[in-house]
């Protein structure tokens, strides 16, 4: 009875280690708030996408003002006149149209703008994340800024101040 109590007892001890895993939070909104070169970076962005927003409404704009054109001059146009007229309006949509894709689109140059500023960015918090879990033993950090499923965290396990000082913005 005692062998079977002790061996027991061994095995939840054993599986009890197994399963204390440590993990923490960082809140990667607060980080990024902390770190000068991502604000410029998000300044940068946001000076380049309004100068290109501006070009693609100037675009638009001529497009609907050849268009109000068009209908007040339509009654003295030939039906020659009128096809080239149109096709001229839409060429400009289109114009507008791939302007506006070139810049905002998926691959865009907003896109292509963004990935070459901020990827050194994210890439030193990454590392940074990582040598706070390697040197205090964390299994997993998530991040409660983007995670909706977290509803109460200790502010004992948020490590976002130690990623700040191992990237060298101490608080």
């Amino acid at each position: 009875m005692k062998k079977l109590t002790f061996t027991l007892l061994m095995m939840f001890l054993c599986t009890a280690g197994l399963y204390a895993q440590k993990f923490a939070l960082i809140d990667m909104e607060y980080i990024l708030k902390n770190v000068p070169a991502y604000e410029m970076a998000n300044e940068q962005l946001n000076q380049i996408s309004q100068r290109w927003q501006k070009e693609v409404e100037a675009k638009a704009a001529e497009a609907q003002t050849m268009y109000k054109n068009y209908q007040s001059d339509m009654v003295f146009l030939t039906d020659e006149q009128k096809t080239k007229k149109e096709e001229a309006i839409v060429a400009k949509e289109k114009e507008a149209s791939e302007l506006r894709y070139k810049y905002f689109g998926p691959e865009g140059e907003l896109y292509k703008k963004r990935q070459s500023l901020m990827q050194p960015i994210q890439d030193e918090v990454y590392n940074a994340v990582k040598k706070v879990s390697e040197e205090r033993g964390y299994q997993c950090i998530f991040d409660r800024a983007s995670s909706a499923n977290i509803i109460f965290a200790s502010p004992r396990i948020d490590v976002s101040n130690e990623v700040l000082a191992k990237m060298g913005y101490a608080k």
